[in-house]
């Protein structure tokens, strides 16, 4: 693990899903950028000094020559240090699960994904919403036909935690995220709208071709946007919204999706993430429920019983589980199991890239129409 020491929430995160479903076992990490946090840290989870590195860099090189080296790494650090990290990760034959956004700029993704090809690695992203049982048994229902032919999607996520100058305020967490430097061009667009966006695509299965948008910087004194919104055009003649913000006051963790089509809606909110409501045309609506649902894909993201419920964590860890899978069929030189593909990989993460640039150009533009790149 590159990050995730003291202090970190997503490193922790990164520890749970991973230890969740018995697929990996974590040997080596340099936690922190700072010797006495990087040791402190690996302490606290009972790490071998050894294993512990102050540089990621001597790290990456160490276990690469071990015989009993790490395999896999996590890259849970800022977003200016994702591309350099997967680069010598790659390099040196290992496999990499990193966190969002890919990188920083376009450039930097898609040069990532030409060394995973040329190195053969699995390359995963954490979008862990997309793994929720119910998110991937709405994919399901839009692929079926359930809804018809698609007219409207509407994406949503909202924050509060940004509502006030938190990064001035000696908050870390808050100060890499409004720092150019450190998390690209991007500060709320990049931090939650991709998950936003990432969300409407992987259930519809479809990619805007034109976008409009605004950002706004509302807390006097911040450089990136804590708050954007936008019109989608789909190639199929289907409308969409999205807004993200994190000025959203009473908002805690609101990311919501609803489809409409021809023939029916679905909806998804992830504060209540064991749920998903389908609405047939003219017929009452239902509420389905984890566990009760049929569909291959909720059923390999399932864990536990109906009743029983399960949320963040789980769906976090069926990131690693898919990265997993993916890794040994790779090692076996076998195919993947199916449902194990709908993981999002280096791929994903550059047509994130391309919509953050398709939105950063038409705010420049007073919210122009641009024209979206189709996925890789």
């Amino acid at each position: 693990m590159l990050g995730g020491g003291e202090g970190a929430f997503i490193g922790a995160v990164h520890r749970i899903a991973a230890r969740l479903d018995d697929c990996y076992e974590l040997v080596a990490a340099a936690l922190s950028s700072d010797p006495a946090r990087a040791a402190s840290s690996a302490a606290a989870i009972h790490l071998p000094p050894e294993r512990s590195y102050a540089d990621w860099r001597e790290l990456v090189r160490a276990e690469a020559a071990r015989p009993d080296g790490a395999e896999v790494v996590a890259i849970v650090t800022p977003n200016h240090l994702h591309a350099p990290m997967a680069t010598a990760a790659l390099q040196a034959g290992l496999h990499v699960i990193c966190d969002k956004p890919l990188a920083v700029s376009l450039a930097e993704g898609e040069e990532l994904a030409r060394l995973a090809r040329q190195h053969d690695r699995v390359f995963v992203l954490t979008h862990p919403y997309a793994a929720y049982p119910m998110v991937r048994h709405a994919r399901h229902l839009v692929a079926s036909g359930a809804l018809g032919h698609i007219r409207l999607v509407q994406a949503e996520y909202q924050q509060d935690w940004l509502s006030r100058p938190l990064e001035q305020e000696g908050n870390k967490q808050a100060a890499w995220r409004a720092d150019p430097a450190q998390a690209g061009p991007a500060g709320c667009l990049g931090d939650i709208g991709t998950h936003a966006y990432q969300l409407a695509c992987f259930v519809t299965g479809m990619v805007p071709s034109q976008l409009a948008a605004e950002l706004t910087s509302f807390v006097p004194g911040r450089v990136l946007d804590d708050h954007v919104q936008m019109m989608l055009r789909y190639a199929n003649g289907a409308r969409g919204l999205l807004w993200a913000s994190q000025v959203a006051a009473g908002c805690e963790n609101a990311l919501r999706l609803r489809v409409f089509g021809t023939e029916g809606s679905l909806a998804f909110d992830q504060e209540q993430p064991n749920e998903l409501w389908f609405t047939p045309l003219g017929g009452a609506a239902q509420r389905l429920t984890r566990g009760r649902v049929d569909s291959a894909a909720a059923q390999q993201a399932t864990r536990v019983p109906a009743g029983h419920p399960e949320g963040y964590l789980e769906a976090f860890a069926q990131v690693y589980r898919d990265a997993a899978t993916l890794i040994l069929a790779r090692n076996a030189c076998r195919p993947a199991d199916a449902q194990a593909l709908q993981v999002t990989t280096v791929e994903d993460g550059i047509a994130g890239h391309r919509f953050i640039d398709a939105v950063l150009a038409s705010h420049a533009g007073d919210g122009a129409w641009v024209a979206l790149a189709p996925h890789p």
